[in-house]
């Protein structure tokens, strides 16, 4: 996802648009990687799928879950970053 996005947002980046190269960059790691955990997705049904010698219906609870705990605290913890990050630059 990230190999195909990336060289998508140059254009919009190079814009002047105001959006710090490094924290879209960032934000887009994050996206993917919420979209993976979640078992909606196309990765988190084929773990779900596949997952051998468990409880399905547990399982399915834990991965909501813990996409729900990434979706809450992801996007905070990154701005948190993203602040820290551009304050130190002057």
């Amino acid at each position: 996802m990230l190999g195909s996005l990336i060289p998508l947002a140059v254009p919009f980046l190079q814009a002047g648009t105001g959006v710090d190269p490094i924290g879209f960059i960032a934000a887009m790691a994050v996206a993917s990687t919420i979209v993976d955990v979640s078992p909606f997705s196309t990765n988190g049904a084929l773990v779900l799928a596949n997952a051998q010698g468990i409880d399905r219906d547990v399982f399915l609870r834990q991965l909501m879950i813990y996409g729900g705990i990434v979706t809450l605290v992801a996007p905070p913890w990154c701005g948190c970053c993203s602040w820290c990050c551009n304050d130190s630059k002057g």
